[in-house]
């Protein structure tokens, strides 16, 4: 028969007490009954119990029906006072059939037990409310065999079982803690234990639609299992729960196993700290292996977003207000789910030290976090985050060296989420991370700046300048537009290097460079090519004349001293400038005319401004590299000075050095005096270069001093721009302080011609470097056409005989009278006469017959590096 239709058997208890009588429907597995009010079954007389009796349902054996038990005591054990009757005999416990009637102590109570049968739910409902129970049971009597299913035989498996068996039994649904519920097949809750009741106080009103039974009647009415093991969600808890479906008795019965809230919260955390750890290493990863920072943390944040099933991930970043200049914070990185939109416009320079940002700096700052819903911020911070639709939110501080500059953090907008110590664990793994890479890319913005800017001056370099140039050449070819180039070079800085030391030479370019930027236009770039060089990008030229204006601003900008360290020094400069036209299409010809056009200046006297022309590029080439080598020689310490002795005749002793300078060029080899003289002569290098010169060979001098040598007069030859130069005098001065040196040791030359060309400026420096102390001579005698008789206006002191004489001494006859006559002439006027240039020994025989005193030449001695020349005079100058 199926189930729907099978017969309904009910259970009932008509009670007889002083308060009348009532008939109790016998519904669930287990009552007590006594006169307590907290028993299922409550009996009114004192003669009853606290709780004297209890009825437990029992399934019948080899049957699919259940009756009752009933047992005298209480769930403890405890025996009643007056012990339990059951059709007029006393007894511990007793299995109950229809009709049977039983007493509780003294008749002051009875309870006759009925089975009900065929009859529907709606009369048997009316006939117990309405307490006319005779009609039904009359009804059972008079029908034909009415109970003979009915007939339960005694219970041979509890005959014999001692009383705390039979209590343990009757006792075990109402103590376990375990809730037990048990419906019939309409869905009526029939049995609840009081764990169940407990636990689900509502259960027995929301029926089905409590989650415990959801379900539970659909599964057994369409045999899809019988009994089974599931799952159940009761609000935020788990329940393991068993099923069964009791067929003979209509019944399901549910056991809650066990809450499994915790388990799976456990089971839930575990997944999700599994899910973050992953989502970490896949962010870790991009953020180390692509080079693009903000690409990096963008898809970062993206990952994270994901995994901790968030609506938003932040990147706030400190920084100074726009305004303000006060600390300020910005929304720099923001990652939303689809539901919702972007919020960069509410977290732009919000002031760091608002009431709404306050505490979150402080917090952060220490090292703490903040989490929590948006309810349970303080009200400014509450406002702002309701603004941004935020209902919960969780912060971790971002640091980098050991410093606070911004936050990460997780916001949800759909849900109030508390949020787990792993998730937070979780951000402050990211947090590392997003520094490390923020760290990666300040460190590699810092290598591309340095790899591009000049360190000393913070100025573009050669190669960020020639990027900007190649990208103006195209804009301006596209716009048809022109540029300039500007190749600017420093006068004189070399010797301010070299006397004042690199130290204030370092100070001086970087004033120059700040000088330089406030001279140029909007748009206008300035660099560092190298050592005291700069390049002038003038980019969106129309005209020539647009160019003129800027040059001479910068040619204005050296016009003031620079005060640096108590030195007041005066720099000019001198300008080269290339037009962009057909006779300078690119950038390396464009630097290459302006370098050509500097040169110009230099030529046409410092101070000044050339532009290019195509004059200029008829320049031997291999001259105009050499030239361009030369302007570094300096620098990269490509000079030497050597020295060659000078010797007395009459002793063979050494009575003084002449310094004598080379370069040796690190690819050409040594170049030749002859060749790279007058470039340097012709470039305007030789002034820097003879200072240097000068310097080193009184330090050398005073250097043989010290050492204990003999006292040596150091010749050294000045140039005939050097010699020229304003400042000779205060720069000879300046020298001689700084090296220490005597005056009356330093020898300095002038050639014949230098020395005429001007006889009354001569004339004037001369007595000068004589007060000094300073010996002076006359190099190169009988090469200018002159005759003694002007030279004698001048302060000299020696002569020597130019070497083209020397060389001819004793093959002609004419010129052997000439040197005889000078050195006469010489004798007779006071001077000391040198012979430059002596390779034989007649030659020396002869020089000693008409009484020359000193000789020069490589029947002595050659040219000799310091340290060469040092060990000459260690062997006592012996030729």
């Amino acid at each position: 028969m199926p189930k729907n239709e099978r017969e309904k058997i009910r259970h009932l208890l008509v009670i007889k007490d002083l308060q009348g009588q009532r008939t109790i429907p016998l519904q669930e597995a287990t009552y007590s009954l006594g006169r307590d009010l907290r028993n299922g079954i409550v009996l009114r007389s004192r003669s009853v119990s606290r709780q004297h009796a209890i009825l437990l349902r029992v399934t019948v054996p080899e049957t699919d029906q259940y009756a009752f038990r009933i047992i005298d005591g209480s769930f403890k054990g405890k025996r009643s006072t007056n012990g339990l009757f059951v059709n007029g005999t006393k007894c511990f416990s007793h299995d109950l059939m229809h009709g049977d009637v039983i007493e509780f102590g003294n008749n002051q109570v009875q309870a006759q037990y009925y089975i009900i049968s065929n009859i529907s739910e709606q009369a048997f409902s009316e006939s117990c409310e309405a307490e006319d129970i005779s009609r039904l049971i009359l009804e059972q009597t008079n029908s034909a065999n009415a109970f003979e299913t009915l007939s339960f035989p005694p219970n041979t498996a509890l005959e014999g079982a001692g009383e705390i068996a039979l209590t343990r039994l009757a006792s075990f649904p109402e103590l376990i803690p375990n809730p037990i519920i048990e419906i019939d097949l309409e869905g009526s809750v029939t049995y609840l234990n009081p764990a169940a009741a407990r636990k689900f106080p509502n259960l027995r009103e929301a029926r089905q639609q409590h989650p415990i039974l959801a379900g539970v009647l659909t599964a057994v009415q369409n045999d899809q299992e019988s009994s089974f093991v599931r799952e159940v969600v009761v609000g935020t808890e788990v329940f393991e729960q068993s099923i069964h479906y009791l067929a003979e008795s209509d019944l399901i019965r549910t056991f809650i196993i066990r809450d499994i809230t915790e388990q799976k919260q456990a089971e839930a955390e575990l997944r999700q700290r599994d899910r973050l750890q992953q989502a970490v290493a896949e962010a870790t990863n991009y953020l180390l292996a692509e080079l693009n920072y903000e690409i990096a943390v963008d898809k970062a944040l993206a990952v994270l977003g994901e995994a901790a099933k968030v609506d938003r991930v932040y990147v706030f970043e400190k920084h100074p207000h726009v305004a303000t200049g006060e600390m300020a914070l910005s929304l720099k990185f923001e990652w939303t789910s689809s539901d919702y939109q972007p919020s960069l416009q509410y977290w732009q320079n919000q002031p760091q030290q608002t009431s709404a940002l306050a505490r979150w700096n402080t917090v952060l700052e220490s090292g703490n976090s903040i989490s929590g819903l948006t309810g349970e911020f303080p009200t400014a911070e509450r406002e702002l985050l309701t603004q941004c639709g935020i209902a919960s939110l969780l912060l971790v501080p971002l640091r980098l060296d050991e410093k606070f500059w911004g936050y990460l953090g997780l916001a949800d907008c759909s849900s109030q989420r508390q949020w787990s110590r792993h998730e937070e664990s979780t951000l402050l793994t990211m947090a590392a991370s997003i520094s490390g890479a923020k760290q990666r890319q300040q460190v590699e913005q810092k290598i591309r700046y340095q790899a591009l800017h000049d360190l000393l001056t913070e100025l573009p370099n050669r190669l960020l300048f020639g990027e900007l140039l190649s990208v103006a050449l195209a804009n301006a070819d596209r716009s048809e537009e022109s540029l300039a180039v500007i190749f600017l070079d420093l006068d004189r800085f070399k010797t301010i290097n070299d006397s004042l030391g690199h130290t204030l030479g370092d100070q001086l370019l970087r004033s120059v460079a700040q000088r330089l930027r406030d001279a140029l236009r909007t748009g206008d770039t300035v660099a560092r090519w190298g050592g005291d060089e700069f390049t002038i990008l003038l980019p969106r030229i129309h005209q020539v004349e647009e160019v003129v204006p800027v040059a001479q601003r910068i040619l204005q900008a050296f016009e003031d001293a620079f005060y640096l360290e108590g030195n007041e020094l005066h720099v000019t400069a001198s300008l080269g400038i290339a037009l962009f036209n057909d006779d300078s299409r690119d950038a390396e010809t464009l630097i290459k005319h302006a370098d050509a056009a500097l040169y110009q200046a230099k030529d046409a006297g410092r101070n000044n401004y050339q532009f290019y022309t195509t004059s200029l590029s008829t320049k031997t080439p291999n001259l105009l590299i050499l030239e361009k080598s030369l302007r570094y020689a300096l620098e990269r310490e490509e000079l030497v000075v050597y020295y060659q002795p000078r010797v007395n005749i009459a002793t063979g002793k050494i009575t003084g050095m002449e310094a004598l300078l080379r370069w040796q060029h690190p690819e050409m080899g040594l170049v030749a005096p002859n060749v790279f003289i007058p470039l340097a002569e012709e470039s305007g290098l030789i002034i820097p270069i003879g200072e240097w010169v000068l310097q080193t060979a009184c330090k050398q001098n005073k250097a043989w001093q010290e050492a204990g040598f003999p006292p040596l007069t150091m010749a050294v030859n000045l140039s005939p721009k050097q010699f020229r130069q304003p400042k000779l005098v205060e720069t000879v001065a300046m020298i001689l302080k700084q090296t220490g040196l005597d005056p009356h040791f330093l020898e300095l030359e002038i050639t014949e011609s230098t020395a005429i060309e001007n006889l009354d400026f001569t004339t004037n420096v001369l007595q000068k470097l004589e007060t000094m102390g300073v010996y002076l001579s006359i190099d190169d005698f009988g090469t200018g056409y002159s005759s003694l008789s002007r030279l004698q206006l001048l302060p000299l002191h020696i002569l020597k005989i130019d070497r083209s004489f020397i060389q001819n001494l004793t093959t002609d006859f004419k010129v052997a009278q000439i040197v005889k006559a000078i050195v006469a002439l010489g004798n007779s006027l006071g001077l000391k006469l040198t012979a430059e240039g002596v390779e034989t020994q007649e030659e020396l025989e002869f020089l000693k017959s008409i009484n020359c005193e000193n000789v020069q030449g490589f029947l002595f001695y050659r040219p000799l590096p310091a340290e060469r020349a040092t060990e000459i005079l260690i062997n006592g100058g012996a030729t």
